[in-house]
């Protein structure tokens, strides 16, 4: 089946609208004496257990063997950016950038929603932009002017740009 066919008939499938709910903007007392200053401190240590952005993408960088220059040549990601995100912890990436690195490391797609997830953001199933996001590493198409491509063809923001 040509891919651009396999690629609408997975939109088709799972771009759904998405339902809005109301926001309850009364915060008022609602805490209580639970939210000291001291029980959110220890609720944030407790749960900060996961591997950082950083740590995570230098980790997948030596278990495939790869020299930082080809991983972000491949992408076309700045060497300043990547020297920025190797020496500071604490950077935190654009959904983009992340994306980007996914291709050049060849992720699939579970790799990739854990790889966002490491710099909180998600491919939900709601956008266009992500479900081409998603089928691309699902179907292991990893040629960022292939990406680009659908992309466009689907109105959508492109990457690296």
């Amino acid at each position: 089946m040509d891919i651009k066919k396999k690629l609408r008939l997975y939109l088709d499938e799972y771009l759904k609208p998405v339902k809005m709910r109301a926001i309850r903007n009364d915060f008022s007392g609602s805490c209580g004496k639970e939210c000291s200053a001291t029980s959110i401190a220890a609720f944030i240590n407790n749960n900060k257990g996961e591997e950082t952005f950083q740590k995570k993408l230098f980790k997948l960088i030596d278990e495939r063997n790869l020299k930082d220059s080809e991983v972000y040549n491949k992408v076309n990601i700045d060497r300043r950016l990547f020297s920025k995100i190797r020496s500071n912890k604490d950077y935190h990436p654009s959904k983009e950038t992340i994306i980007l690195f996914g291709l050049a490391l060849k992720l699939d797609e579970e790799e990739i929603e854990d790889f966002l997830k490491s710099a909180s953001y998600s491919l939900p199933m709601n956008t266009t932009f992500d479900l081409i996001i998603r089928f691309c590493f699902k179907e292991h198409i990893y040629d960022v002017d292939v990406v680009n491509s659908f992309l466009y063809d689907y109105n959508c923001k492109l990457l690296g740009e």
